[in-house]
């Protein structure tokens, strides 16, 4: 090896002026400055202090732009959001000189728009919050390859693949050691400390995560840059860990990233190693802590047997790869939630949040509908657009432990701001579509009184969906297509009138027209459901539920199997309990009864004051439960799920994968070890099956976002227990970390969905979740004889395979002159193949990353369909062109 050498190249293309020893160590210190951001200022100072950093950076690039690559000044801010604000501070010119430093390799911004944490996150808000960069990556021609998880001593097990398939290739984690119920024995004791971190469909990121030694393994390895290259170089501990499993031989290439804390805390520039000091070449910047030196420490620190770099980080991932790459282990585990559980401390605005991102489905999908026929509608909405996506990036951001400079109060305004943002752009574009879509839609008869639903899934569903209506009741309802009369009630929803159907066979993302005409018609008029025992049990053709006065069901009964008991009482706890041992409440009302659905009303003080209402829907086998919390709560609080299920086994979904809730010795995904196991993430759906796979029930969840299986601590996963505990809200780390007392909310929606089935089927239970949190939208047609979309039903896009979802389906983010967005999730845990189908045809399909950035053009079959395959569990994203 002595003998032979190779080339270091950078992102920017160029090599180190002296050939470097293929057997020479190799150290890459990175100046990445972390920012907690909303924990130490107001968001104006940080928006001049990143675009002070972001200039006096580049600045020192110019100053260095002669010096060999290894000792050019390099600047790693922690997020997108740092170029968003630089381009909304300056002048266009300005930005293009900052993105030519991207693209040079003297700056570099990771896909994620802040730190933040992920594990209470629904998918789509993921990969949102990266759009960005997705638009950035087109405008200029540029890769983002770098992710970013820091600080929060947890990592979720799918952000691989989301990454992965929104172009990250590389990514670092360093944990605070602080703050945390992972002791710092096994923070000091990783099993790889630097592996391929990889979803269960097989893509994945190349990760550093060293253990903790010192400041190495933390976010802020390289705030001693001297000292860490002592570390790397020398120190026994890390290379009797930092090794090559091919050779045994400790691997050449090392990093420490990180310049330190938040660039505005008490620091007037990183103080050089104690054991040198005063060495040459360091310069103290006094008032933020920006520092000019990593550079000059690259070229003081090398040596005939060690070269360091001054690094963008790209560089070392680029070195490591291309010599070990091929011999590194794999890590396919989730490490459960630590500083996301935090979120749940304003559990009802971090609820609005996930409702929103859930309604992006229908108002994004009629916004591609309108949009190939008027394509200026999204035109005035970019910017509303854009800020919401950022915002989806911010919410989480990782500081939700409130703990420092800035006032509590000021933390939770600020997320209040964000969600209100996402809100109103999606509410706006919701109901915006909505009428536009209603013109578009032919009418015959300009006298008819007609409206459409539309089911924002990929695939045909029968399922009830409300309409605005204010007219009178001596009416009936028509499908349009069939020409038969469709069961329907009269409802209030939120204080007004409303017309509910049971509207069958609802296309593939596309409608179906309903028309209302004077007079009784030929559709069933009896109850959905049964009610008896003083309203107490209600059950239709496929369930029978009890319903005790508190709202908690006592009782669950599949009529498929109808000797067979689901619901159990554990600790006191039955299904949709609040408090244990307490059935108190007033007599339950019978809210509703018509022949699309029957609603109890359960209204009680159990735990806290709170009102239930539990549905049954006519031939459906859902149990729909819908819960208000009406009084402030600053304990943490659950609502229990307990079944009748021996030997349970659980699947939760987290974000970009179905999670096996067992460790991974056991046959889980959960790691044996650096896993926190009290709380697991809970985005559409939990599953609890019996060990023996015969029997079990799917719980749908619209509104939370984390759930404790049984009696589950944080070092201890129980998988014995079938009891699913779903966090209701509160500071669970203690009355210090989160925002207390709910941040005064009276007034939490948490919903759920009941669903008995026999063996264990992730497809279904998907389905299942998707069905109950994206209701059919009803909306009224107005349009003309002549208006461009069909009278009856119209279908945009069919899905050949049933295991591969419909994800989402948009206009391209830079517009419908790019076509549309389909993002489709195989759910099996098979590879699987699928074709699809659109109206009008496709001219031309590509694969994109998950930001919408091409990746291939994919050939078309003769009969024009695009055909596509999946591995396990894969997410995958095209571009759709159509005629």
């Amino acid at each position: 090896m002595k003998n032979k050498f190779f080339a270091v190249t950078f992102a920017l293309g160029l090599t180190v002026s002296a050939v470097v020893a293929a057997d020479q160590k190799r150290i890459y210190i990175a100046n990445d400055d972390h920012t907690d951001y909303m924990w130490t200022a107001d968001a104006e100072t940080y928006a001049n202090v990143f675009v002070d950093f972001l200039d006096y950076y580049m600045k020192l690039a110019d100053e260095t732009a002669t010096n060999p690559p290894a000792y050019q000044s390099r600047f790693n801010p922690d997020g997108s959001f740092w170029l968003w604000t630089y381009e909304r501070k300056k002048s266009a010119a300005d930005f293009d000189r900052l993105m030519a430093n991207i693209k040079s390799g003297h700056i570099n911004a990771p896909l994620n728009a802040l730190v933040v944490c992920y594990g209470a996150q629904p998918t789509e808000a993921v990969l949102r919050g990266m759009y960005y960069a997705g638009r950035l990556e087109r405008r200029y021609d540029v890769r983002f390859p770098i992710a970013v998880a820091m600080e929060n001593q947890t990592l979720p097990l799918g952000l691989a693949s989301l990454w992965s398939g929104s172009g990250a290739l590389y990514s670092w984690k360093g944990v605070c050691a602080c703050v945390s119920k992972l002791p710092t024995s096994v923070l000091k004791n990783r099993d790889h400390e630097i592996y391929w971190y990889t979803g269960l469909d097989g893509h994945r990121v190349l990760m550093k995560w060293y253990s903790v030694d010192g400041y190495i393994g933390t976010y802020l390895e390289a705030s001693g840059p001297f000292g860490a290259v002592k570390h790397l170089a020398s120190d026994t501990n890390f290379l009797n860990r930092y090794r090559d499993p091919a050779t045994g031989q400790p691997y050449l290439v090392r990093g420490a990233f990180g310049l330190g804390g938040d660039c505005l805390e008490e620091k007037t520039g990183v103080p050089a190693d104690p054991g040198i000091p005063g060495e040459p070449g360091v310069k103290r910047v006094p008032g933020y802590s920006y520092v000019e030196h990593f550079h000059n420490v690259a070229r003081m620190m090398s040596t005939p047997e060690l070269q360091v770099f001054a690094s963008n980080q790209k560089d070392f991932f680029e070195d490591f790869e291309t010599n070990y790459g091929a011999s590194l282990p794999a890590e396919n585990v989730t490490h459960g939630n630590e500083w996301d559980l935090y979120s749940a401390s304003m559990v009802e605005t971090s609820a609005r949040v996930r409702r929103a991102v859930e309604k992006l489905r229908p108002a994004e999908l009629m916004s591609a509908l309108v949009s190939l026929k008027r394509p200026g509608f999204m035109r005035d909405r970019l910017a509303s657009r854009d800020l919401a996506f950022m915002d989806l990036g911010l919410y989480w951001e990782h500081d939700w432990t409130a703990d420092g400079p800035v006032s509590r109060a000021s933390r939770a305004a600020w997320e209040e701001s964000l969600a209100a943002e996402i809100e109103t752009y999606v509410n706006s574009l919701h109901a915006d579509a909505m009428l536009r879509l209603g013109g578009l839609i032919q009418k015959p008869d300009e006298n008819a009184q007609r409206f459409f639903v539309l089911n924002p899934l990929g695939w045909p569903r029968t399922d009830y969906a409300d309409f605005d209506y204010r007219g009178g009741k001596d009416i009936h309802v028509r499908d349009v297509t069939t020409g038969h009369d469709v069961p329907h009630q009269f409802i209030s929803l939120n204080g007004l009138p409303s017309l509910r159907i049971l509207a069958s066979d609802v296309p593939s993302a596309g409608y179906k027209t309903f028309e209302i005409l004077n007079g009784s018609g030929a559709a069933p008029t009896n109850a959905a459901a049964s009610v008896s025992s003083g309203n107490t049990t209600l059950e239709n053709a496929r369930v029978k539920v009890v319903v005790d006065p508190d709202g908690a069901i006592a009782s669950l009964i599949d009529k498929s199997q109808p000797d067979t008991e689901l619901a159990a009482t554990i600790d006191g706890l039955k299904l949709n309990d609040f408090a244990a041992n307490d059935t108190s409440g007033n007599a339950i009302v019978l809210e509703n009864s018509g022949p699309v659905s029957v609603t109890l009303k359960c209204v009680s003080d159990a735990g806290r004051a709170h009102t239930t209402r539990v549905t049954l829907f006519r031939d459906s086998d859902r149990v729909e439960i819908r819960n208000e919390i009406t009084e402030n709560f600053a304990d943490v609080r659950h609502w229990a799920f307990s079944f009748n299920l021996a030997n349970p086994d659980v699947h939760t979904e987290e974000l970009g994968s179905i999670i096996h809730d067992k460790k991974k010795s056991d046959g889980g995904n959960y790691a044996d070890t650096h896993a926190r196991y009290d709380y697991a993430t809970l985005n559409h759906f939990a599953d609890i099956t019996d060990g023996s796979n015969t029997r079990g029930v799917t719980l749908a969840n619209a509104d939370c976002a984390f759930v404790k299986l049984g009696h589950s601590i944080s070092d201890k996963l129980d998988t014995a227990t079938p009891q699913l505990n779903v966090l209701a809200g509160g500071q669970v780390d203690g009355s210090w970390l989160g925002i207390r007392g709910q941040n005064g909310a009276t007034w939490f929606l948490q919903r759920f969905a009941l669903h008995p089935h026999g063996a264990y089927d992730q497809v279904a239970a998907m389905k299942f979740a998707l069905e109950h949190q994206n209701p059919l939208v009803a909306g009224a047609i107005i349009g003309l004889t002549n208006s461009p979309y069909p009278a009856a039903n119209y279908s945009l896009l069919k899905v050949s395979n049933p295991s591969v979802l419909l994800w989402a389906l948009k206009p391209h983010d830079d517009g419908v002159e790019h076509g549309l967005v389909a993002r489709l999730w195989n759910l099996s845990d098979n590879t699987a193949r699928a074709e699809l189908s659109l109206t009008p045809d496709l001219t031309e399909a590509h694969r994109t990353t998950h930001i919408e950035t091409d990746i291939e053009t994919v050939p078309l079959t003769d009969t024009g369909l695009l055909p596509t395959s999946f591995a396990r569990q894969q997410l995958q994203t095209y571009r759709l062109t159509l005629k």
